[in-house]
């Protein structure tokens, strides 16, 4: 039967589609790119990149996505090779992430209770598990003793108030350079920042925050001296690099010394802590290479959750953890030995 005039596109490409329809396609894919933080969206692209040179290498194809095939890779990262160390079981568990959000972006689904992927990595575990290697918590005075090693020229006053409010706030370094001087200021900020005026609790700063739990705010209120309070350090930064809107923690040109309108990149939160950390002599007792490795920004994040001694629910809070378990994680021999079961039994 013929088809109606019109209705016969045999042989002839597709309308294109309408403008509004286009426009609204590259806005999902935006709103997809959004799903995932910058820093997992990259993990996870490295994640795949690797998975498909493993499959290029075996002559094995990446489609349709075969259970099996994934269980042989797994067991290759763990056993490691020439040039290519094995992988902790952290590790390869955050690369079957990366591997299995790929295929969903494929639209294949990868069936990760298939028993030659859940077999193998329930035996991975056991063979290989290790206890979470933690960072080093950096307390108050170790603190104190990392602003001392700063300059007081406009570099190091931004990394003085990047150091005090990432151990006053608890916060992750994503957080840290993510913040605004406002809201709705940049297209990849992630929270912006309120200074709150002097009050019959003091003022302080405020941090609207948009993290893995949702969004939350935090307090962060003044010290007890400008040289120690974290909202002066930022005061300073803010005022001396003249930064009113967009990104509050910027880079500083080479050439003229003069603020960056561009966001500083997260990174660089991890090596000033690292850098700082072994300039001020924290854990003089162990090499070199190992004090580089045990400090990061976490550490900051670890520090006020060891130090600060208030009720955990607020500790929780501040730090933006779903669970107080969570929260204990970070707590750095805190707690240890304060309840004694044994005793209480009556030995």
């Amino acid at each position: 039967m013929a088809k109606p005039d019109g209705d016969n596109t045999g042989g002839r490409a597709l309308a294109e589609p309408a403008p509004h329809l286009a426009a609204l396609s590259e806005k999902a894919r935006d709103y997809a790119r959004n799903a995932r933080s910058e820093n997992t969206q990259r993990a996870y692209d490295a994640d795949w990149r690797q998975f498909a040179s493993w499959l290029r290498r075996q002559g094995l194809d990446p489609l349709p996505p075969d259970p099996q095939t994934v269980g042989l890779y797994l067991a290759a990262c763990v056993e490691g090779g020439p040039g290519r160390p094995p992988l902790s079981v952290s590790s390869l568990e955050r690369r079957l992430s990366g591997i299995c959000w790929r295929y969903r972006q494929l639209g294949r689904l990868l069936d990760t209770g298939d028993p030659h992927i859940a077999t193998v990595l329930a035996g991975i575990r056991r063979a290989h598990g290790r206890p979470p290697v933690q960072k080093e918590a950096i307390f108050a005075d170790e603190l104190l003793a990392m602003l001392g090693v700063l300059d007081n020229d406009l570099r190091g006053l931004r990394d003085k108030a990047i150091l005090a409010m990432g151990f006053a706030g608890g916060l992750r370094r994503s957080e840290i350079v993510g913040l605004d001087c406002g809201p709705e200021q940049t297209d990849d900020g992630t929270g912006w920042i309120e200074i709150v005026g002097a009050d019959q609790n003091g003022g302080g700063l405020l941090l609207t925050l948009n993290g893995k739990t949702g969004w939350r705010e935090v307090e962060i209120g003044r010290g007890s001296s400008p040289l120690t309070c974290p909202v002066a350090m930022l005061e300073t930064w803010l005022n001396l690099g003249r930064i009113t809107r967009g990104p509050v923690f910027r880079p500083l040109a080479r050439k003229n010394g003069g603020v960056s309108a561009e966001r500083l990149s997260d990174k660089h939160v991890a090596r000033l802590v690292q850098k700082c950390a072994l300039a001020a002599g924290l854990r003089g007792d162990l090499p070199e290479g190992e004090r580089r490795r045990a400090f990061s920004g976490h550490s900051l994040r670890a520090g006020l959750a060891s130090s600060a001694q208030i009720e955990e629910g607020h500790v929780q809070r501040h730090l933006g953890h779903a669970s107080a378990e969570m929260t204990r994680r970070y707590q750095r021999k805190r707690d240890r030995f304060k309840v004694n079961l044994t005793k209480a039994a009556g030995l």
